[in-house]
């Protein structure tokens, strides 16, 4: 299935269309989609809403893996084997979530070569991403990871950047654990960055694309 704008492959509209077996369920924020430990029996696709990817060690600690959006999946390693999820899923807004079971996914993946292109570009893209936040927690400041962070939860660099983009609603413990230091620390930024003029606080927070200058700063 193409798009009919730039003939790229479009997800969303091969995942809806009739010869796909799937199941769309409804969040609202906080719900849990799956909790770390449950059987890796689905695939998850972002039709709309903001998605945490989290897991928690055996005392109960929480890390903050990823904020996902619309186009993304999530829950794919049970096309690799693993039997049971090693973290847990929460809406953070009011979301839609596409389910397609494994071996559904499995099979389509094989038959259908352009969802097979988009999955495995998605993918390095993800890994890319993954890298490149494991160079940035060795190697830049908590300031530049700090504003790092908001420019990818307001998905900057997608096909149509704007000068200033809203991200949902997230706490800056939540931003502290996601970039390793405290709660102090990241409020310290934050009021910096309204400062400076790279985020903004009126209806809601938006992160401004001057942000990036943060990131860019040797």
């Amino acid at each position: 299935m193409e798009s009919k704008r730039d003939g790229t492959f479009n997800a969303q509209v091969f995942l809806n269309s009739a010869g796909v077996a799937k199941t769309i369920v409804e969040y609202r924020p906080a719900d849990a989609i799956f909790t770390q430990g449950d059987p890796c029996e689905s695939f998850l696709y972002i039709q709309k809403g903001r998605v945490k990817i989290s897991t928690a060690s055996r005392t109960g600690r929480e890390v903050i893996v990823a904020v996902l959006g619309v186009g993304d999946f999530f829950g794919e390693g049970g096309l690799a084997g693993q039997p049971v999820r090693m973290g847990s899923a929460t809406a953070i807004t009011r979301s839609t979530i596409l389910f397609v079971d494994q071996n559904e996914m499995a099979r389509l993946l094989h038959q259908e070569h352009a969802l097979s292109d988009w999955f495995i570009a998605r993918m390095l893209v993800r890994n890319i991403r993954i890298e490149g936040d494991l160079v940035d927690q060795f190697f830049s400041s908590s300031e530049k990871r700090l504003a790092r962070k908001l420019l990818l939860l307001a998905r900057y660099g997608d096909e149509h950047d704007t000068p200033t983009r809203p991200i949902p609603t997230i706490s800056q413990e939540a931003l502290a654990t996601m970039i390793g230091t405290t709660r102090s620390r990241v409020n310290f930024f934050m009021k910096k960055f309204q400062r400076l003029g790279f985020i903004d606080y009126t209806d809601g927070l938006k992160v401004k694309k001057s942000l990036l200058s943060v990131v860019l700063h040797d």
